[in-house]
Formats: structure tokens, C-alpha cells, sequence
């Protein structure tokens, strides 16, 4: 999906979880920064080689993968 171009999967990287652009940041740790009140500009300051499309990016991965619904596939 274009949009979301900055978020990888990677099994060498933290396991796999959803990172941003290959780094070993994972959509989680942004979207926990958020939750607990960090701003835009803190989380740039504390990952000063993230960008402000990577935090857009993160919360809408976030935002769309929890209104995925995963459908169990019969079992032959």
C-alpha cells in the first residue's frame, strides 16, 4: 500500500513488528509516545532521524490495522 511506504516488516528487525522505514523503531513504540502525552517535536528530538511523516505514518498504520478484521481460513 503507497500509503503506507514507510512502515516494514523485516524478521531481522525487532522481530518483525512494524517499523518505520527499516529502523528499529516499531509503530508501537511511536503510538505509546503519543499515548503518554509525548509531542510531535519531543519524539523528533528523542529519534532525530525519524521525520514528521513518520510519526503520520505510524498512527495511521495503527489507526488502520485496528479496524482490520481477520477472518479464520477453514482448515482442509
Amino acid at each position: 500500500m503507497a500509503e503506507f511506504e514507510r512502515i516494514t516488516f523485516d524478521p531481522q528487525v525487532m522481530g518483525g513488528k512494524p517499523c518505520l522505514r527499516g529502523m528499529r523503531v516499531t509503530v508501537g513504540t511511536i503510538v505509546g509516545l503519543i499515548a503518554s502525552g509525548a509531542t510531535d517535536e519531543e519524539i523528533l528530538a528523542d529519534y532525530p532521524y525519524l521525520e514528521a511523516a513518520d510519526i503520520t505514518a505510524a498512527l495511521s498504520y495503527a489507526a488502520w490495522r485496528s479496524e482490520e478484521i481477520e477472518i479464520p481460513l477453514p482448515q482442509p
